[in-house]
């Protein structure tokens, strides 16, 4: 069976983040993602692509999902959460207007369309949902490796990614009519392979935050999709919320593992 360009590239990134400096990341967008998602509330959350990613794990909403396409290796980080299989993430199969939080671990760099992906991620949105971005940031000392990489294909970064810089990812979000409500720059470690040389430049991470926010290696984002003309006040805001199966219709797969 033939797999989508979006699968391979995802596939790639899986085992990259089991590296030390896969490692390092994970372990900084956990924290960051702890921060933001932990007090959003609503019904409805769904994570998008990379279960090696536990994006959702301190959001407390009653319904949540990972979205991938396809089954993930048994033992993976997610495996306690329900499973969404789709053809691709161009095309999200829930209902519009249904979901309050969806989150992108670097779903968008590792997409064909990713901008399409966004089309869809405002779609399914309610008024006032919200989206996180996770990404690599271009504009850093791993991003400059990466082009050298690509030039004498000796890569250090998955090299299926098209890494999107912020500012980017900000102008599509305004068109979709997202507001920015926060975000983070971060691993300001240089492009180290070795957990050794990685625990030397640990130092850098207070430095790089104060100094040179801009350069970090990654970013996380977080933007509220604004409806123009909508008030919600009071009892309004509860009527907008989706009911737990207008998240997944039945012409889609589910799987959920028991351990």
């Amino acid at each position: 069976m033939e797999t989508s360009s979006t699968e391979k590239s995802i596939i790639s990134l899986g085992p990259w983040l089991e590296t030390a400096t896969g490692n390092y990341v994970r372990d900084w967008e956990h924290a960051r993602l702890d921060e933001l998602t932990v007090d959003i509330f609503g019904f409805n959350a769904t994570q998008i692509g990379l279960p090696q990613i536990q994006a959702l794990r301190a959001n407390r909403m009653p319904h949540t999902w990972l979205t991938d396409t396809g089954f993930p290796a048994k033992g993976h980080d997610n495996e306690a959460k329900p499973l969404v299989v789709v053809q691709d993430f161009e095309e999200l199969p829930y209902a519009s207007a249904s979901i309050d939080l969806v989150i992108l671990p670097h779903a968008l760099e590792f997409a064909k369309e990713p901008h399409q992906v966004l089309r869809e991620v405002e779609r399914v949105l309610i008024p006032e949902g919200q989206v996180i971005i996770c990404g690599f940031n271009p504009y850093s000392f791993w991003g400059a490796r990466q082009i050298i990489g690509r030039l004498s294909e000796s890569y250090f970064l998955p090299q299926q990614g098209e890494f999107i810089s912020l500012p980017r990812v900000k102008d599509w979000l305004k068109l979709l009519n997202m507001e920015i409500s926060g975000g983070y720059f971060g691993c300001y470690a240089p492009p180290c392979e070795t957990q050794k040389w990685l625990d030397r430049f640990n130092f850098l991470e207070n430095i790089g935050e104060r100094w040179w926010p801009y350069l970090g290696a990654v970013y996380v984002v977080q933007a509220v999709k604004r409806v123009r003309g909508m008030h919600l006040i009071g009892p309004a805001w509860k009527t907008q919320k989706a009911t737990a199966p207008q998240g997944v219709p039945a012409t889609n797969k589910i799987h959920k593992s028991h351990k």
